[in-house]
């Protein structure tokens, strides 16, 4: 038995430099699903006008990823409650990696994005088993600390990303396809570190996966990513169309609430929306993940489409927020750690987000890069004290049996909110950047034909015709972010109403250990 598995089974907590050895190989693996997310963000403008595609598919290659990521990771986590952790984060991991590689084989916009649709449900099991695993050995007064490295590595994740991303479309020899096989190799050094480190105690129960409710919950989301997607510019927010999708979804959502009323193993159990703390944190995490996703998205798109910037360049241009991000995620951890109190970060972490994105709300074209640099800063640090610290608050006031449900069902409404938001923001992206830069050329005397959704490359455009795009999407950028900053006030009127409880020195393990002990 190896020094992990003795400290796992023994009543004593593990060590620091244990905890440290056994979560090596998660670290890797959610280094390298941020990674591969990451690094297609500056080299999406590339890839798009490449595929010749539109805005729709612009943000669609982002979507069908954050689209399967959000709907598997309930199922992954259900299934942490009932099989082997350590074996089902390797079989994340090996999905991950094949849909990587299809990603970087695709010939059309079509099969990009089914592989990036693979891809999301590897990444699903990433995230949603890290935050399990991490809640199963560590207690969730030490978790913070933890969370906080992990926070730091997913913010050199992010920060790495979009700069590798950058360097291999502007190195010809390489060509977009390289952002995804990159991230091959770290996948494999993850799963050999996991073989190598983490060892975790198996309790096997009777499986009874809840097939329907993942069904329908993926239709439900779905259905409303396709109408915001679509609405405002193939038909109105106010049409047959939209009604349809909209009672739709709602249709299907009523009929998941009933199937999960009657599944022995819900997906997404129902009991847990009796928990005040829970439904808070949910609320929270949904609104926050439209911040969280629109700063990562379309601060890239501005800063090549607005301000003519190679994909290198930026990345590095992006760096305040992500060091905002990592910077605020390590120090926050460790004095939660220390003093035991988490609230006061997320009500601060979130009056932050909601500053950046009012400062970001202000981008044109010409704005000053300190004007940008303060709002992305400010948005990094909100995120970075607010989106660990939400799951922690929940996983706080559940058992071990709960843990995967709990954990997962967080981070599963925060990309849902992330997903459909970033769907409605790119729909209003282009539909704003064709009225504008039509506006702009009748200035000049010229009449626009088509719909105006396909990216543009700049550098085939003539300078007159550059400027008023570039003016186009500096205006819509910042209409975006003004339109995200009210979603960050809602989020700190409902983390308001969340009750502080003194965090617990326990891991579930050890929870769970001296309930056997108290039934024996």
């Amino acid at each position: 038995m190896t020094v992990t598995e003795r400290a796992a089974t023994a009543d004593a907590p593990m060590s620091h430099a244990q905890i440290l050895q056994a979560l090596s190989g998660l670290y890797t693996g959610m280094f390298v699903a941020i990674l591969s997310s990451t690094i297609v963000t500056n080299a999406l403008p590339t890839i798009v006008a490449d595929l010749h595609a539109g805005q729709s598919v612009y943000t669609w290659v982002i979507i069908a990823t954050l689209l399967t990521t959000t709907v598997s990771s309930p199922v992954w986590g259900k299934l942490a409650d009932l099989f082997d952790k350590k074996m089902l984060i390797q079989v994340a991991l090996v999905v991950f990696t094949l849909g990587s590689v299809l990603s970087g084989l695709a010939e059309n916009s079509a099969l990009l994005l089914a592989a990036r649709a693979v891809q999301g449900v590897g990444a699903g099991g990433l995230l949603a088993l890290t935050q399990v695993i991490l809640a199963t050995i560590i207690s969730p007064r030490e978790r913070g600390r933890y969370n906080g490295y992990l926070g730091a590595v997913l913010a050199v994740a992010t920060s790495a990303g979009p700069l590798i991303g950058g360097v291999i479309v502007d190195t010809s020899w390489l060509g977009w396809r390289w952002c995804f096989f990159v991230g091959v190799p770290f996948s494999v050094i993850a799963m050999v570190l996991l073989q190598k480190t983490l060892h975790l105690p198996v309790r096997r129960r009777a499986v009874r996966i809840d097939w329907a409710g993942a069904t329908l919950i993926t239709a439900a989301a779905s259905l409303v990513l396709i109408w915001v997607t679509f609405a405002g510019d193939k038909y109105a927010w106010l049409s047959w169309q939209s009604a349809a999708m909209a009672g739709g979804a709602l249709l299907l959502a009523v009929v998941f609430v009933l199937v999960e009323r009657k599944a022995a193993e819900p997906v997404l159990p129902l009991w847990l929306f009796r928990n005040r703390t829970v439904v808070l944190a949910i609320t929270a995490g949904l609104i926050i993940g439209i911040g969280l996703y629109a700063g990562t998205t379309f601060l890239s798109q501005y800063f090549q489409l607005s301000r003519g910037k190679s994909p290198s360049v930026a990345g590095l241009l992006a760096l305040p927020m992500i060091l905002g991000l990592a910077l605020a995620s390590t120090v926050a951890g460790r004095i939660i750690t220390r003093t035991g109190r988490w609230k006061p970060f997320l009500v601060g972490g979130t009056l932050l987000l909601a500053a950046g994105l009012g400062i970001l709300g202000l981008t044109r074209h010409d704005t000053p890069y300190w004007q940008l640099a303060a709002g992305m800063t400010l948005l990094g640090v909100g995120l970075g004290t607010t989106l660990q610290n939400l799951v922690l608050a929940v996983q706080n006031q559940v058992r071990l049996q709960e843990l995967g449900a709990a954990s997962t069902s967080v981070s599963f409404f925060r990309s849902l909110g992330g997903t459909i938001g970033l769907s409605a923001l790119g729909a209003v992206l282009g539909t704003q950047v064709a009225h504008y830069t039509a506006e702009g050329l009748a200035r000049l005397g010229i009449h626009a034909t088509g719909s105006g959704g396909e990216v543009p490359k700049l550098a085939d455009l003539p300078a007159p015709v550059r400027a008023v795009v570039e003016n186009a999407y500096g205006h819509a950028t910042g209409n975006l972010f003004l339109y995200t900053a009210p979603f960050a006030l809602l989020a700190l009127v409902v983390i308001g109403l969340i009750k502080e409880v003194p965090l617990r020195t326990s891991n579930a393990l050890q929870d769970d250990r001296a309930v056997h002990k108290a039934d024996e």
